[in-house]
């Protein structure tokens, strides 16, 4: 299943913002700041990347949903449920 264009669009703007957020903590780690203020910018990328994840995963189930062919739709559900299992 290809992710439609206005998909890759969003997903790719939020790679690139966890993309930078990744710099960040690289340089925090870097100049010795505090663990915890580490730990909250790591989870911040950790939601960022789960959210461009989930974006993705959503577009495949409304293509899903767009379908007429009613095998192609339930294998096609099935796939989405297992990707979406594996960020969950």
């Amino acid at each position: 299943m290809q992710v439609e264009a206005e998909t890759v669009n969003d997903v790719t703007k939020r790679l690139r913002r966890a993309e930078g957020q990744i710099r960040g903590v690289i340089a925090m780690l870097e100049s010795g700041r505090d663990c915890s203020e580490i730990v909250t910018q790591l989870a911040a990328v950790s939601r960022a990347l789960d959210r461009a994840g989930f974006k993705v995963i959503a577009g495949g189930l409304q293509q899903c949903l767009d379908s007429d062919d009613a095998e192609e739709r339930a294998a096609s559900v099935a796939q989405m449920e297992k990707l979406f299992l594996s960020l969950a």
